[in-house]
């Protein structure tokens, strides 16, 4: 990954996310590098981990803050985890650029 917390893919990206449920409010924290070397964005959401809540106020706060549909983000592993991988469509460059400036 570089030291980024997304690998770019022919059709969009793929964003690798550590989520912290039931926080204080809805946020994009910035980039955490863990003791095993890996990159992730943290984010945390207000909702709770119950039937789906706390991923689906996800996906609904990175399309906002990349400005994308809520459609285009798919997620592609880690459903009941805190570490979850994310699809993103669309184009790639533009989507790290987007990315790179809330962070």
């Amino acid at each position: 990954m570089a030291g980024q917390p997304y690998r770019l893919g022919s059709d969009g990206l793929s964003l690798f996310l550590r989520v912290t449920p039931n926080a204080g409010k809805d946020a994009v924290e910035g980039v955490e590098t863990r003791d095993d070397g890996t990159v992730v964005l943290r984010i945390r959401v207000k909702a709770v981990p119950d039937k789906g809540k706390a991923n689906a106020a996800v996906v609904t706060l990175l399309a906002k803050a990349l400005g994308v549909p809520k459609t285009a983000i798919t997620l592609t592993s880690g459903d009941t985890s805190r570490f979850k991988t994310l699809a993103i469509a669309g184009a790639p460059e533009a989507l790290a650029a987007r990315l790179k400036a809330i962070l």
